[in-house]
């Protein structure tokens, strides 16, 4: 006699199938996409494993999704002939979730202006979108390769709990049946099914079988029930990608991306090709209009799937594209790679080296392309992943020049981030050699920084890098297209100031002097300035110096930072600097500090002692 066991959910599931039974969504249809879904998966998983083990499939070789409804009952029945689950893999996959999907959902729900089923697809939470539509949820399941009376039934109403029962299976697979709540009864209509599974479901490489006189009943005859349904295929069950690019839809390319990514957007863009020669394989690859929630976790990579001959092996192939691409989602179609590949042989295997960087290449190439020929659509793209892509620089030398040729930075000629190296080239006057940056915090702070004086002064244009990451790139790019990049803080400012010198009188001499040994433990030299036009004084770093906003990144961190003693420049006919000649004493202490201090301030950095710089002002003021 089987045993009925009961089982708590974890706590972020509950959480999760509150918000799934009594929220209000703009779209359960969601649901019917999601489930078919993972139904597709499990017969790509029994797949893959049939090809060491062909006795999995020897019971039932036609891999197929079968969808049947009872309007009576108010019922959906999904069922597949894939892998199947054994009891512990039912405990695991419907009981628990990682939790760190769970919260960001939950995160993204609430922080969404309505609450929105579209999203469930991208967290890997599918299963439990059934609960939007069904009072009651009924998962029968027995494991490929199990024998029948190690089938489980596992059912819950979503409130808390969930029962595990054993029970006799004569088929391999899952069939889960959701008994539907009064509100939804319109998801056991065979044409409500139908056109979902159209709209969302068509590119499925598996059979969708409908029982045919549901795909054809007339309203007239809805009294007309068969005994012995027949099955009737609704879908093309052809894999996409395999598809020339003639025959396929850009409402099919979209509908596939939807279903890949679990993303509700369109794409912003798509990449299809077909390999032939040397090698073999397809690409179709995808990237989103907007920035999935896990961008930022580098270890989080299931943005391309493989296959081998239209077998799927693989949901997350990190191999085949490096870090810094991985917003990019879509699939890679081997036809020389084994069957019987696995993540080892893929970390040194030939053939996914070169079809690596065959499709970075790819890649790059579209992503200029579209730069040039659509500046509004990368635009889009830039705003969403630009600081994604820069990583590349750090991370990719043999195609750093290329994508250093995709990046957008702000400019002292433009706010916006659409200035591209190549467009900075291309407005140089002819006697600037180098293209000349600064880092800061806040576009602000880069704008009002008094090391631009001396180029505005001069019309030179200066980008303006505020991301975090820049301070990193730069330290990668060093020149593109055969320019140097300088830093406009750093000490070496011959291209643009040539041989000028200022002209400083004995007595400012005097005050350079007094300034220099007031300031000796902070500053390694003071200097008379040509740089500024405006400004008292700034701070200028040795190339060998770290730049503060680095700095400022480094000790958020908590990595240690190394004590710069930068120059101190001073405009010797600035107004402040004039009224230091006639200071003695602590009187010229506190105007030392105090331009040392302004200087920090205007390069976006705080005074040593924030306390001692508000006394010290007040003393002056006073």
């Amino acid at each position: 006699m089987h045993t009925t066991e009961t089982y708590g959910f974890q706590t972020e599931v509950k959480q999760l199938l509150q918000l799934m039974i009594h929220a209000l969504y703009s779209n359960k249809e969601i649901f019917l996409r999601e489930l078919v879904s993972n139904a597709s998966d499990a017969l790509d998983k029994l797949r893959f494993l049939s090809v060491k083990d062909d006795s999995l499939v020897a019971e039932d070789s036609e891999l197929r999704i079968e969808i049947d409804f009872d309007k009576e009952a108010g019922t959906l029945t999904i069922r597949d002939n894939g892998v199947g689950m054994s009891k512990e893999e039912v405990v695991q996959n419907l009981g628990t979730i990682a939790s760190s999907g769970t919260k960001r959902f939950m995160e993204a729900m609430e922080s969404a202006q309505k609450k929105d089923a579209n999203l469930i697809g991208q967290f890997g939470v599918g299963f439990y979108a059934a609960f939007m539509v069904a009072s009651n949820v009924t998962v029968k399941t027995r494991r490929a390769g199990l024998a029948a009376d190690e089938g489980v039934i596992w059912q819950s109403t979503g409130e808390g709990e969930y029962t595990i029962t054993p029970a006799t299976l004569p088929r391999r697979g899952t069939e889960i049946i959701l008994t539907l709540k009064d509100d939804c009864k319109e998801f056991s209509d065979a044409w409500k099914v139908r056109s979902i599974l159209k709209k969302y479901s068509e590119h499925i490489a598996f059979p969708i079988m409908l029982p045919k006189q549901a795909a054809a009943v007339d309203e007239a005859d809805e009294s007309v029930v068969a005994t012995t349904p027949e099955w009737e295929q609704v879908n093309d069950a052809t894999a996409l990608w395999q598809k020339s690019k003639s025959e396929i839809t850009q409402e099919e390319y979209d509908a596939f991306y939807q279903s890949i990514s679990g993303d509700w957007n369109k794409p912003l863009t798509h990449i299809h090709s077909k390999v032939e020669g040397n090698l073999e394989y397809t690409t179709l690859l995808y990237v989103p209009e907007q920035a999935p929630f896990d961008l930022w976790d580098r270890d989080r990579r299931y943005g391309v799937k493989l296959f081998v001959k239209r077998v799927f092996i693989m949901d997350d192939a990190e191999q085949l594209l490096p870090s810094w691409l991985r917003f990019v989602r879509g699939v890679v179609d081997s036809a020389d790679l084994p069957l019987n590949v696995s993540r080892e042989i893929l970390q040194s295997n030939a053939v996914v080296d070169k079809i690596r960087a065959a499709t970075v290449k790819r890649i790059i190439d579209h992503l200029s392309a579209m730069g040039k020929d659509d500046a509004e659509k990368y635009a889009k793209f830039w705003s969403a992943f630009g600081q994604v892509l820069k990583e590349g620089v750090i991370d990719d030398y043999s195609n750093r020049e290329k994508i250093a040729g995709l990046l957008r930075f702000a400019s002292t000629t433009s706010d916006e981030q659409t200035v591209s190296l190549a467009d900075y080239i291309a407005r140089m006057p002819e006697d600037q050699k180098d293209i000349y940056f600064i880092t800061a915090e806040t576009l602000t702070a880069a704008k009002g920084s008094p090391h631009l004086e001396a180029f505005r002064k001069k019309g030179w244009e200066v980008l303006l890098l505020t991301d975090r990451i820049d301070e990193w790139v730069v330290q990668h790019l060093t020149e593109f297209d055969g320019k140097s990049l300088k830093a406009v803080n750093r000490t070496d400012l011959s291209e643009i100031m040539g041989d000028e010198k200022p002209e400083v009188s004995e007595a400012q001499e005097g005050v350079l002097k007094r300034l220099k040994d007031a300031l000796a433990d902070q500053v390694s030299d003071v200097k008379a300035s040509v740089r500024l036009v405006d400004s008292p004084a700034c701070l200028v770093l040795g190339n060998q110096d770290m730049a503060p906003h680095m700095a400022k990144i480094m000790a958020q961190l908590g990595q240690a930072v190394p004590e710069n003693k930068p120059v101190l420049e001073v405009n010797v006919d600035h107004a402040i600097v004039n009224r230091l000649s006639a200071a003695e004493g602590e009187q010229f202490a506190d105007w030392a500090n105090f331009l040392l201090d302004q200087a920090r301030v205007a390069e976006g950095s705080l005074p040593k002692d924030p306390a001692a710089f508000v006394a010290r002002v007040n003393r002056l003021l006073a």
